[in-house]
């Protein structure tokens, strides 16, 4: 097991790391949409915080030696699912032909009270 840590996605906010990489597998924790040099939200709207989560996820899928292309699965923790379709927009653009399977779920409260969660798992090939 190795634990990744990198400065392009911001510090755990609790006790946990970034991912884990077991074998051929990385397991991403849920990045919530904090800007890695300020510690502060990306936006206050779900376009602006989807986006930059989904580029924490690549910051340290990157970190471990991995591409976009090996994320296998996310998971979407939403405050709203009335934001699915801005939500899935974002994501769609940010993944292009390449589509993790995936679920969406809403929430009741998230973490430092941002819109969006995610995580992932990355599999080496």
């Amino acid at each position: 097991m190795k634990i990744i840590h990198t400065k392009n996605a911001p510090a755990a906010v609790g006790p946990y790391s970034q991912a884990v990489m077991v074998k051929d597998t990385l397991y991403v924790s849920g990045q919530i949409p904090y800007v890695p040099e300020t510690m502060k939200p990306a936006g206050n709207d779900i376009k602006s915080q989807t986006l930059q989560s989904l580029k924490n996820i690549l910051g340290i899928v990157e970190e471990a030696g991995l591409k976009k292309e090996n994320i296998v699965k996310c998971g979407v923790f939403l405050k709203d699912l009335g934001m699915f379709k801005e939500m899935n927009g974002v994501y769609a653009e940010f993944f292009g032909n390449h589509k993790p399977a995936r679920f969406a779920v809403e929430v009741a409260r998230l973490p430092l009270d941002v819109l969006v969660e995610i995580d992932a798992i990355v599999v080496k090939e």
